[in-house]
């Protein structure tokens, strides 16, 4: 590898080789032959004088393409797209004459645009599925785990650690949603000339409007798509990069919410993403464990969130029928983008394959903390033993905030429970408030809800995808 050069840590540190193929020069000259196929065969189809030969020899050389040719001829020309259509006529004497015939560069560039997101969604789809079936089994484990649940980070009613879970998952199943609704949605430029008129097809088809309707559809059916845009401009409506970078941005904000949770919940020795053998975790400090890889996934889908920003912004700025100031904008965001998510989504797959759960440490900070949340319960036994109720709120009240004071001004153990049974008012004795300790009394339905979720919502998801389940992932640094 150069050292004398910038390189994306994307590309270097973080996405797959998978990902970074969709998105590589390969794959997007290779779709522009395939491009330029499928017209030539439409056209053919429809009536112009375009010969088996010489389809044949287009698709001979679909794959071999011949960069350096092309390469030469853009230092001459400085127009990509005519380069290669040049290349790939040194390829093809017979069909030079037809290769890109009535089209615009927008017809290779955009519909490969087009073809690339809908791939790299589809890698996206089949991550984020593998996310959600390891969140799923992690939440099956646990479900009757009780633990402290906190709002504003304040210790509160008990909840269940697997319940907790099924909070990631939901958002990750909403994301997986609205990507199934947008890929779903994505159509092709198709080939509509230079400001979406399809004024050439006019001239080639001598005016016949009844066949110039059926090149769109029959492309968008050779190149595996149900349907084109209707109409458009020069481009397709660059609304369509904004709709597919809110589907990453989404799942960026999902990610960066269970990874900071993950690394909340890491502060507090109760669960710890995977720590390998001979990992150190600070250069300083050796006993360290730091979360680097929920901060890695938090620091990534920080990116993620903001890049969306720059597909809105260059849709809104769009002169008429085509402007050409979206062009390093969109070659820097999508990519990106996606390479971004994708880095991401291994992380998550990689961190939950490997969570570890320290129920001791949950269970104590638990015990810290329950006598104040059964003080209601407590009460209510009082009351069955003849205890006036305001009476016992009132002294409930006195003895929690002594026990409050203990805790925190003192640095004693929570003493709740042996002020309480130190009160007559109460009628009870240690032995019979310790009884009420059991944390899974406090958890409510959250071991049910677990059950419920996984059976009516999840389930199902990942019985239609049970295919392409199983993966794991590799994290390089």
């Amino acid at each position: 590898m150069n050292q004398d050069r910038y390189v994306s840590p994307l590309s270097e540190r973080y996405a797959s080789k998978e990902m970074q193929y969709i998105f590589s020069p390969d794959m997007k000259f290779r779709t522009w032959r395939k491009l330029w196929i499928a017209l030539a065969e439409t056209e053919k189809e429809l009536g112009l004088p375009i010969t088996d030969e010489q389809i044949e020899e287009l698709k001979s050389h679909a794959e071999d393409i011949n960069y350096e040719v092309a390469k030469e001829r853009e230092k001459l020309v400085r127009h990509d797209v005519m380069s290669h259509v040049y290349a790939y006529g040194q390829q093809c004497p017979k069909a030079k004459g037809i290769i890109h015939l009535g089209a615009t560069s927008c017809y290779v560039g955009d519909n490969t645009d087009i073809i690339i997101m809908s791939e790299a969604l589809k890698l996206v789809r089949r991550k984020l599925i593998n996310v959600i079936s390891e969140l799923a089994g992690f939440a099956d484990r646990y479900k009757a785990q009780p633990t402290l649940a906190f709002t504003h980070f304040q210790p509160a009613q008990p909840t269940t650690v697997g319940k907790r879970a099924t909070l990631w998952l939901q958002e990750f199943l909403m994301d997986l949603e609205d990507l199934e609704y947008v890929q779903g949605s994505l159509k092709l430029l198709g080939s509509k000339g230079t400001t979406g008129t399809q004024a050439s097809f006019l001239e080639l088809f001598d005016g016949d409007q009844e066949t110039i309707d059926r090149i769109d559809p029959m492309i968008a059916q050779k190149m595996g798509f149900k349907a084109c845009y209707p109409v458009s401009g020069q481009t397709y409506s660059r609304k369509v990069d904004t709709r597919v970078l809110n589907i990453l941005a989404g799942i960026a904000a999902s990610a960066h919410k269970m990874s900071n949770d993950i690394r909340l919940l890491q502060h507090l020795k109760e669960v710890e993403e995977p720590f390998e053998k001979n990992q150190i975790g600070s250069s300083a400090m050796a006993y360290k464990r730091n979360p680097m890889r929920s901060e890695r996934i938090a620091s990534l889908s920080r990116y993620v969130m903001v890049d969306a920003l720059n597909p809105a912004i260059t849709s809104a700025t769009q002169w008429f029928e085509r402007t050409l100031d979206d062009s390093a904008n969109k070659r820097l965001s999508v990519p990106e983008g996606f390479l971004a998510i994708d880095g991401i989504l291994d992380l998550c797959l990689n961190v939950v394959d490997g969570l570890v759960v320290y129920p001791k440490v949950i269970e104590k900070h638990l015990l810290s903390e329950l006598p104040f949340m059964a003080t209601e319960n407590i009460m209510m036994d009082a009351v069955k033993a003849g205890g006036d109720r305001q009476e016992l709120h009132e002294r409930i009240r006195e003895l929690s905030m002594e026990a409050g004071k203990n805790v925190k001004e003192k640095g004693l153990e929570n003493n709740l429970l042996e002020l309480i049974a130190a009160d007559p008012a109460f009628g009870l004795s240690l032995e019979d408030l310790k009884k009420t300790m059991d944390p899974a009394r406090y958890t409510g339905r959250a071991a049910v809800q677990v059950d419920r979720f996984l059976g009516d919502v999840v389930q199902p998801v990942l019985e239609e995808n049970r295919e392409i389940l199983g993966e794991k992932a590799e994290i390089n640094v």
